[in-house]
């Protein structure tokens, strides 16, 4: 049994930080020395990012690192706000953004908040109850008895997570008609001191919201005027062995706080191709089946090392990298943005597409879409 995404929007943060300005406030913040320095620099260089959204201006990373407790950031003193000050500003500025999304997907649905019977939130940036999902119900007008599920901090490859779980929501339901909101602040978890695996985040991440609204065989059916963009038929993962210190994102008491190595990019290309064709396989596909390759932008080198274990063309990566230069990386929300530039692509498609992310663990996640 099948569901289809009859709905897509997406939600830019209003501040907009040039890579430029990053790199500026990450050289005073963090950098000791010129060689620090020059190692940032050549890093931000080849980010692939030239622009990024934040929910909060950049220059407040300044006050972050010179604070001495006023203004409301005890515990300043170069480690920036305290995790519970981050989850205050997570809590203020994470709605709205949620709600620009949410709203986009539900017009492009051509539904009304009332038809709404489930809602999946995905964040893996912030923490709050009550959140985000009580905050959609309250501000869209949905249903006091929508039912909730809180897919919560799977890192980027969350709106696979997601998927997965509206799957399993239309499948036990076929009348359902689920929101999924991705929502993600990984602007608040700056880093603010020198931490070579840990600054790469400085570099890349950026905010943003991403919704779906999918439904099941049977609300599809008593529903014709609602077209579908595309059905979730199946979606998998596969931890890659042995790369558990090679990605992590924990709570500390300045942050969230992300590590991502040089070697991720190395086990993507070693082990992606045999699972992906094992499991496509699985499903009565090969590679070249594949019309559209949905590519988290986790970073340039895992583009890269996706293209080269997949022998993809560079065109197949080509809007996931537009994504990561225009937007940067905002954790899960990201692979919706690509599936929003993909579906505006005036050249149409027809046939199986694969949503593709990766997270802590090393874990690999993917989506097969039919389009």
């Amino acid at each position: 049994m099948t569901c289809s995404i009859i709905g897509l929007g997406t939600a830019q943060a209003p501040e907009v930080v040039s890579q430029d300005e990053a790199l500026a406030l990450s050289s005073e913040v963090i950098c000791e020395t010129e060689k620090q320095k020059r190692l940032l620099r050549t890093l931000f260089k080849k980010s692939g990012v030239s622009s990024r959204r934040t929910v909060i201006p950049y220059e407040l990373g300044y006050q972050w690192h010179k604070s001495d407790g006023e203004a409301n950031l005890e515990g300043g003193g170069g480690d920036g706000p305290t995790t519970a000050q981050r989850m205050a500003l997570y809590k203020q500025h994470a709605t709205p953004l949620a709600l620009g999304s949410a709203t986009a997907a539900i017009h492009d649905a051509a539904v009304l908040p009332g038809d709404i019977t489930h809602l999946v939130t995905v964040s893996c940036t912030g923490f709050a109850a009550p959140g985000v999902d009580i905050d959609l119900i309250r501000l869209l007008g949905l249903p006091r008895t929508v039912q909730r599920v809180h897919v919560g901090y799977m890192g980027c490859h969350g709106a696979i997570n997601g998927m997965r779980t509206v799957q399993g929501l239309t499948a036990a339901d076929p009348n359902a008609c689920v929101l999924m909101c991705c929502v993600e602040l990984c602007s608040l978890h700056f880093r603010m001191r020198w931490d070579l695996d840990g600054i790469v985040g400085n570099a890349l991440f950026a905010d943003g919201a991403g919704s779906l609204v999918v439904a099941g065989e049977n609300w599809e059916a008593k529903h014709p005027h609602s077209d579908s963009i595309c059905k979730i038929e199946a979606t998998g993962a596969c931890l890659i062995e042995d790369t558990t210190e090679e990605m992590s994102w924990h709570i500390g008491d300045n942050g969230f706080q992300m590590r991502l190595t040089s070697g991720v990019p190395d086990c993507i290309q070693t082990y992606l191709r045999a699972w992906i064709t094992t499991w496509l396989g699985s499903h009565g596909l090969k590679l070249d089946d594949i019309q559209r390759w949905i590519v988290h932008p986790g970073g340039p080198r895992i583009l890269d090392a996706v293209q080269e274990a997949l022998q993809l063309q560079p065109n197949q990566t080509q809007i996931s990298r537009a994504v990561l230069n225009d937007l940067g990386n905002m954790s899960s929300a990201t692979v919706l943005f690509v599936m929003e530039r993909n579906q505006a692509q005036t050249q149409r498609f027809e046939g199986p597409a694969v949503v593709l992310a990766f997270g802590p663990g090393v874990m690999a996640e993917a989506a097969l879409l039919r389009y």
